[in-house]
């Protein structure tokens, strides 16, 4: 997707762009290099750090060179063993021997995205710090509940921010595990290892093909796991939980369109330079980050899917053309998410809260809002009569805030979760 065609894309940075995956690449290459030689396979002299040349890279020639082999780790190892060919010829001779393309791309792809999602989460903490100070502080403002687009019975503020705050904490919580879940891929043309296997045989080398991998995963800061060529959970995993995060903000999202329409106007959006101006109507202060925001929590689902029908198809020892159609998802899904995390952020901090224009209303509408109460109260014989105040009709409203409130201050897990670990 063009940036044009994404505004506020810039705000992903580089991740994942074109030069940071063949970057990542390259310490994959790195890596595995350093394994044959520190495993006595390859001579001492072949494990060097092949990044130094990166920026010399031409990526329209390395995207077209890719056609012929379906991938760019073959043009990229062909030309690294160009390049290093008289000044480093072991390196050259050695180079991705033992790995197949899957094995670099794969690992390349995952080395981006835990990086990715590792600022996904610094997005997230900004909103939990934000949400958390909303709820507490709110958590006595009236306003109208609404269910069904109707007015329903009173609620606070406070508590919808803390609801807000209860998405983006499970949210964090998966996407945490998700990211910590990303594991090296290491198996050879097919996933047995019998390149890696070969080598050790024929050079008496130290160690077996599993140690090599795992060795492998250490130097990339990686989990180890075993191949996972037509076994694609970590990246579902992964895509699900950007998916999820997604819907928490495009929930957030929704609420604030709601109640920054004119008619209502108990939220507004951060202002900030020319942000909401319209091309023809000057009045126009339209709430474009939560607009922002939602297209990606629209989008998001989509591609998602793409990965699971990737996932499903994947066939023999590395599929035909399914593993392909992850490229492109990943990325999109991986830099929207964390594009719309920082917009979200922005939004938090600068949202104008009218706790006046929401008191006005449940003041005017308190007879719907106490239908529940008298109704309830004709159905038992109450005394005293009930107090019929909205203030006085909420519930369980302080501990439900709480109980969230103490969630994310610790930043533990939900009791819930935590009770059916155990």
């Amino acid at each position: 997707m063009p940036a044009l065609l994404w505004p506020g894309d810039d705000r992903a940075g580089d991740h994942l762009s074109d030069m940071e995956v063949v970057r990542a690449m390259v310490r994959v290459e790195t890596a595995w290099l350093a394994v044959l030689a520190e495993a006595e396979i390859a001579p001492a002299e072949a494990a060097i750090d092949l990044g130094g040349q990166v920026d010399a890279i031409d990526l329209t020639d390395l995207v077209e060179a890719a056609e012929p082999g379906g991938n760019p780790v073959i043009p990229l190892v062909k030309l690294l063993r160009e390049w290093h060919s008289d000044t480093h010829p072991e390196a050259a001779r050695w180079l991705h021997r033992g790995l197949t393309s899957q094995d670099v791309l794969d690992t390349a792809l995952v080395l981006g995205l835990r990086e990715t999602a590792a600022a996904v989460l610094t997005g997230i903490d900004r909103q939990v710090d934000v949400l958390a100070g909303l709820a507490d502080r709110h958590r006595a403002d009236l306003m109208a509940g609404r269910t069904l687009t109707q007015h329903a019975v009173p609620v606070t503020f406070g508590l919808m921010a803390a609801q807000w705050l209860h998405g983006v904490l499970e949210a964090r919580d998966d996407l945490r595990d998700a990211r910590d879940r990303l594991p090296v891929q290491i198996g050879g043309a097919a996933g047995t290892l019998a390149a890696a296997a070969e080598l050790v045989r024929l050079t008496e080398g130290r160690g077996d093909p599993v140690a090599l991998a795992r060795a492998a995963a250490v130097r990339l800061g990686l989990p180890w796991a075993p191949p996972w060529h037509t076994v694609r959970t970590p990246l579902t995993r992964l895509a699900d939980a950007l998916t999820r995060a997604l819907d928490a903000w495009g929930h957030i999202a929704g609420d604030v369109l709601v109640r920054v329409r004119p008619e209502i106007a108990e939220l507004a959006e951060p202002a900030g330079n020319g942000r909401g101006g319209s091309s023809t109507m000057p009045q126009k202060a339209n709430p474009i980050l939560s607009v922002l925001i939602r297209r990606a929590a629209l989008t998001a689902p989509g591609l998602s899917v793409q990965l699971h029908l990737a996932a499903a198809s994947a066939v023999d020892e590395r599929p035909d053309g399914a593993w392909h159609t992850e490229w492109t998802p990943l990325v999109q899904l991986a830099r929207h998410a964390l594009t719309a995390a920082d917009q979200m952020a922005e939004l938090l901090a600068g949202l104008h809260v009218d706790t006046g224009r929401m008191a006005r209303l449940v003041q005017s509408a308190a007879s719907g809002l106490l239908a529940e109460q008298r109704s309830l109260a004709r159905l038992v014989d109450s005394s005293p009569e009930p107090d019929f105040d909205p203030s006085h009709y909420l519930g369980s409203t302080d501990a439900l805030i709480d109980e969230i409130l103490g969630r994310a201050r610790s930043g533990c897990r939900s009791r819930t979760r935590s009770e059916g670990a155990q």
